[in-house]
């Protein structure tokens, strides 16, 4: 009995002793498992970490601690010999190139824990390394998924992107094969947001060059074939930023605007809103003379915004204000080669400016009533239809109680102009050549009352910047979008019938089997499948606004 005893305790012995060699030794200092537990406990317990600047636990600490429960206290990003791990070190890494994406490396602090890492400072224990580490790739990765502040104190009106599980991030990125490829899924599957980062980086190169200074305007615009004592400079500038072929030299030597410069020119104001014409005139030359630096500035704080976006999981309509551009991709991609766009006008600022938001387009209407908004009608119509009760008539408008398009109009009595007046009534513009609406609405029920619509007033279009409205978006071609929209609608909506329709003479409503969803969004820089970036003028103000929110 005592022989069997001694040879079991032999046989324990010899694996605990196999156990020891096979298992790598972990530093007394850092990692045995109850010391790092020991350490990290009281950190999780602090409204900051204790080395970091931007170390704030309040958002981030309930889920990371339940995680490092879940694990018994073990480190995430360190290895059993208390060094990073290869996915720390890639983390680290792609947060402190962080800039290549439009966000600032120095909230990571990446620098300052690669440093504590490599120099095992007594200043920062092992677990106050793993925890700066897992509060950081949060942060990080929260910034490329929803963005750095919340859209709506940026007035910008969109759903939110779909919720991150913070434990299981953080045991993904724990574990990626290929983290930068785990980081970059966290980001809109937007194109035209990989399309405009990519341009990042292009543009931060060609700001880093010396700036390219023009001389000063003369008294009058230069127009093609004109001199200008800055024509080598211009060339100079429009060939460094793609619009002039490198090519493309001087005819001899003058200092004038000749065709290549010309035709250059041309390309640089169509990517930056302007009336294609060549002419070097004060607006084109506000636009060459911007500092490459605030492109830059533009091209990130749009980025940051296109993070806002919900994901496309459907056909979509976008509408760029700054642009005033629309485009309608039939399926959830955002191909430029299957895309419908179009010119729109926008609101004017600052009164009635169009609100940035999304919502489902449910219906179209053709030949619409345009039903007067209360504040238009009180403060524009109101005056004149008290003044003379035939302004109604003259104007085509009636009184309405009834929201239906069927509602019997009122006599305009002086009892029932002050139920309008008191907002108890409705005013009304029949269907006509003179209807603000136009031919067609495209109706998008949301809280803000903006809807799409055609207009009568086509010559507004020839303008560059085109901010008229009252809110609501002009479409430049209402056929094509009504084409688009009703392709999936009950019964065949051919372009012969939507013509029809516009054209003719009763109020017809199309209900959408499908709905679409319309994103009215707000960017100043645009990349596109070509190679182009496109720059817009911020007219509502909104990217001054947003410096101001990221720099809290």
């Amino acid at each position: 009995m005592r022989v069997r005893a001694i040879a079991f305790l032999a046989r324990r012995l010899l694996c605990v002793l196999l156990i020891a060699v096979l298992l790598p030794a972990a530093p007394a200092q850092a990692l045995s498992q109850g010391g790092f537990a020991a350490e990290l406990q009281p950190l999780l317990l602090q409204a900051r970490h204790p080395f970091l600047e931007h170390g704030d636990l309040a958002k981030e600490r309930a889920a990371i601690e339940s995680l490092y429960r879940q694990r018994a206290y073990l480190p995430l990003w360190l290895d059993a010999s208390g060094a990073l791990t290869s996915q720390a070190s890639g983390l680290l890494q792609a947060m402190r190139a962080a800039d290549e994406l439009g966000l600032d490396p120095n909230v990571y602090e990446a620098a300052k824990i690669a440093d504590l890492a490599a120099a095992n400072s007594s200043d920062a224990s092992s677990a106050g390394i793993d925890l700066g580490l897992s509060i950081m790739a949060v942060r990080f990765a929260t910034h490329l998924h929803f963005g750095q502040v919340d859209p709506k104190t940026a007035a910008f009106n969109m759903p939110q992107r779909s919720a991150l599980d913070v434990p299981h991030l953080l045991l993904r990125l724990a574990a990626a094969a290929d983290i930068r490829a785990e980081l970059a899924s966290l980001e809109p599957k937007f194109q035209h947001y990989r399309l405009l980062k990519s341009s990042l980086s292009v543009y931060r190169r060609l700001a880093a060059q010396p700036p390219i200074l023009l001389p000063p305007l003369p008294a009058k615009p230069v127009k093609p074939g004109g001199e200008y004592s800055g024509a080598a400079e211009l060339r100079q500038l429009l060939t460094l930023l793609g619009d002039l072929p490198a090519t493309a030299g001087p005819t001899a030597g003058v200092a004038t605007l000749d065709e290549p410069l010309v035709e250059a020119l041309k390309r640089f104001q169509f990517r930056h809103g302007l009336q294609q014409d060549g002419v070097l005139g004060n607006s084109t030359y506000a636009e060459l003379a911007t500092p490459l630096a605030q492109r830059v500035r533009q091209i990130e704080l749009t980025l940051e915004r296109w993070r806002w976006l919900p994901e496309l999981d459907a056909p979509t309509i976008i509408v760029n204000i700054p642009q005033f551009r629309l485009f309608a991709f039939p399926t959830s991609e955002d191909s430029e080669a299957t895309m419908v766009t179009m010119d729109v006008i926008v609101g004017t600022f600052p009164r009635t400016r169009t609100p940035v938001f999304a919502a489902d387009m449910k219906f179209v209407k053709f030949r619409p009533y345009w039903d007067v908004p209360y504040s238009i009608m009180k403060a524009e119509l109101l005056p004149s239809i008290r003044k003379n009760a035939a302004y109604l008539e003259q104007h085509d408008m009636e009184i309405v109680a009834e929201q239906d398009d069927r509602a019997a109009p009122l006599a305009p009595t002086p009892e029932v102009i002050a139920q309008l007046a008191a907002g108890k009534l409705r005013l009304r513009q029949k269907p006509g050549a003179d209807n603000p609406l136009g031919q067609v609405k495209f109706m998008l029920p949301n809280d803000y009352n903006i809807y799409l619509h055609s207009t009568p007033a086509r010559e507004l279009f020839k303008q560059s910047r085109r901010a008229f409205s009252h809110g609501c978006i002009r479409v430049s071609d209402p056929a094509a979008l009504a084409d688009y929209v009703l392709r999936n609608a009950a019964g065949d909506w051919t372009r012969e019938r939507i013509e029809a329709a516009m054209s003719g003479a009763d109020n017809q409503r199309v209900d959408l089997k499908q709905w679409i969803r319309v994103l009215i969004v707000y960017g100043t820089a645009v990349a596109t499948e070509a190679g182009n970036v496109y720059f817009f003028n911020d007219i509502y103000g909104n990217d001054a606004r947003l410096t101001k929110l990221l720099a809290r």
